[in-house]
């Protein structure tokens, strides 16, 4: 299975350079909205900044399920997981673990980003050990033998007040996690890098005692 092309490559790593603060905020001044993913959803390593085109996965909780059609459905997805992106999982389900240990190891040794989930994931001390970045809302030592159910790759997913769609771009770090839409990542991340640079500049005015004040309005950004 392919990977990233070359321009994904680069404006993964110019995005990777980039922190949300910085993107949230070009992102908002070109009028977009809803973009932001819901709060609680934090890092396993909060030194672990995510980037990347996103490969979505959608499931549901079926309690009905043959544990081996389960286990049958998930290994597909993560043999279908395209290297080169950040899975982003819709679960449907607050209840059980979405990720867990051979799960982690195997998107990373298949050279996967990084795994959101707007749910949970287990195992986290192994998770911590190989350095996989992952950001979910809990953990649990529940898992989905049995009880869930993957339903969709790389389709459109909703999380909180936002739509993901394949090949949109992801920005995650401590602070938490911004979604680009893919026909304006480009543009977003050249207006995030040289707002970075401005952002740069104000510093230096103010450590070398400039007015807070007249600084913001000599380069029009605090």
């Amino acid at each position: 299975m392919a990977g990233n092309t070359g321009n994904e490559a680069d404006l993964t790593a110019r995005l990777q350079a980039c922190y949300t603060g910085v993107v949230h905020d070009v992102m908002r001044d070109l009028g977009l909205r809803d973009f932001t993913l819901p709060h609680d959803i934090r890092p396993l390593i909060p030194e672990k900044r995510l980037a990347g085109p996103v490969f979505t996965l959608s499931g549901h909780i079926d309690h009905n399920a043959d544990p081996h059609e389960t286990l049958l459905q998930w290994t597909g997805f993560l043999g279908k997981a395209r290297p080169g992106t950040v899975v982003v999982c819709q679960p449907n389900d607050a209840t059980i673990a979405h990720m867990g240990e051979l799960s982690a190891e195997t998107l990373q040794r298949r050279g996967i980003l990084g795994y959101l989930v707007d749910g949970g994931c287990r195992d986290v001390d192994f998770i911590l050990e190989i350095g996989f970045p992952v950001f979910c809302r809990y953990t649990t030592p529940r898992d989905v033998v049995g009880v869930w159910l993957p339903d969709g790759m790389d389709v459109p997913i909703r999380i909180g007040e936002t739509d993901i769609h394949p090949g949109d771009y992801i920005l995650a770090d401590r602070d938490g996690a911004c979604v680009l839409p893919r026909a304006q990542a480009a543009v977003i991340v050249t207006a995030a890098e040289a707002a970075v640079q401005t952002e740069n500049k104000v510093r230096r005015a103010i450590l070398d005692g400039m007015d807070p004040q007249q600084a913001y309005l000599k380069y029009g950004k605090f």
